[in-house]
């Protein structure tokens, strides 16, 4: 049986590979934690104390828990030189043809997941809830191919997703503007996922991926 801190870090590590945890992203209150790993409240204080000792997170009285640049370098994943470019470069590579093989072998489960990340994203107005939610969408378009291997091939290149250099690139390139072109786009994929339309699914995909790379990297 696993402890709380074990649990505790399991959650994190899940986040970090999912891209909705970075460095300085804000952890669920105390209060969050017990509800989500079932534990008592001095159990969850005492595992995040001795994630503040191990520099996996810093607390900030009054402003909650925060992740590490260190928790971040600590997931096995991308190096910790990898440059937005070579990020992009893989997803483009990668991601169409998940998508194409999603609208083929994903289940009904899988588009209402997917859909549901399509309508968080739509309600978020600042970047954290965005980038969130932008996270969860791919990694649910790519869970819905149903092949464990490329899961993993996912999840080290979400890795790199939480990188310093990337989240630092994201933030000053993103503007509310940008981020409804974006939903419009994953809305595109995400229609194409549901009309079972893997050429369309792969084509929106390239389509947003090289749009997201353009603005990210300067190229128009």
């Amino acid at each position: 049986m696993q402890t709380v801190e074990q649990s505790l870090r399991a959650l994190l590590t899940e986040g970090t590979h999912d891209g909705s945890l970075g460095p300085g992203s804000k952890l669920p209150t105390e209060r969050a934690l017990v509800e989500r790993l079932a534990a008592p409240r001095s159990a969850i204080r005492r595992a995040l104390e001795i994630l503040e000792r191990d520099g996996v997170v810093i607390r900030h009285v009054g402003r909650g828990t925060f992740l590490t640049e260190a928790a971040v370098q600590q997931v096995d994943g991308a190096p910790a030189d990898t440059s937005p470019a070579e990020i992009m470069q893989v997803r483009l590579l990668l991601e169409p043809q998940v998508a194409a093989l999603a609208a083929r072998v994903g289940t009904q489960a899988d588009l209402e997941r997917i859909s549901e990340c399509l309508v968080g994203g739509g309600a978020s107005d600042d970047f954290e809830g965005f980038e969130s939610w932008d996270a969860k969408l791919h990694r649910a378009i790519a869970k819905a191919a149903h092949n464990g291997l490329l899961m993993n091939m996912f999840d080290v290149l979400n890795t790199a997703r939480a990188l310093p250099v990337w989240g630092t690139l994201k933030r000053r390139t993103s503007t509310p503007e940008r981020r409804r072109c974006y939903h419009d786009e994953h809305t595109a994929i995400v229609d194409a996922l549901c009309d079972r339309d893997p050429d369309a699914a792969e084509a929106e995909m390239r389509r947003h991926l090289q749009h997201v790379s353009d603005n990210l990297l300067g190229r128009h």
